[in-house]
């Protein structure tokens, strides 16, 4: 018989707007031996923004895609995954799409309170990175994050290098 065991880690880094899912993963990819980010927006980054069957179908593949590529690349182990996965069908539509044998998924959410989040977003608005309308549809995210099959990690009082170091000690 032969025995399977976990060759890699998909981290799935889940928070609403300005949870800092983007600064954590970086901080992540650089504790992780043999490690790798993608962030979800990097597959939807077109102007004009536009969110239809046709385009969501689009950004789905695209992640299927790189996120497979990732997993079978031989020199990488860890895979960081950042994205507004704030709806299970969402965590389960990208997982549904990967190779998962001898995969370990570890799947977080960030739940800063909702002054940390208008304060990260205010700050993003002030650098030309998010709109005023950022901070409402943020803060209005924020409880969906409580009904995902994930770990939640309050990183209200957290730098993203902490928030790192709490995330890489929860695979295997």
């Amino acid at each position: 018989m032969e025995m399977t065991s976990v060759t890699k880690t998909l981290y799935l880094i889940g928070g609403p707007m300005g949870a800092g899912k983007t600064a954590v993963s970086e901080q992540l990819v650089k504790r992780l031996p043999q490690a790798v980010m993608l962030d979800g927006d990097w597959c939807w980054a077109m102007d004009p923004f536009v969110v239809n069957d046709a385009t969501k179908a689009m950004v789905m593949d695209n992640i299927h895609h790189l996120l497979n590529a990732f997993i079978q690349a031989p020199d990488l182990i860890n895979i960081v995954f950042c994205w507004v996965m704030d709806e299970q069908e969402i965590i389960d539509d990208v997982l549904g799409g990967l190779m998962l044998k001898n995969v370990q998924v570890v799947n977080v959410s960030l739940m800063p309170s909702a002054e940390k989040l208008k304060r990260n977003i205010t700050a993003d608005i002030h650098a030309g990175i998010r709109t005023a309308d950022a901070i409402p549809k943020a803060i209005a995210r924020l409880p969906k994050y409580t009904t995902v099959n994930s770990t939640k990690l309050d990183t209200t009082a957290l730098v993203p290098a902490q928030t790192a170091a709490m995330i890489s000690k929860l695979s295997h």
